[in-house]
């Protein structure tokens, strides 16, 4: 069985809306390169301000 990552081993990107550091998420494992926003929230605020 692998060893388990500490929390703070785990990669880290800032929110390309509200600038808070995101924690690389196992949901996110496949697709991390493309993710830019940490929530759905941010991701509905970017697309509001670029329409």
């Amino acid at each position: 069985m692998p060893k388990a990552r500490k929390k703070a081993d785990l990669p880290v990107k800032t929110c390309a809306h509200c600038g808070r550091p995101m924690v690389w998420r196992k949901k996110w494992e496949k697709v991390w390169d493309e993710v830019k926003y940490c929530s759905d929230r941010c991701r509905g605020e970017a697309r509001k301000r670029s329409d």
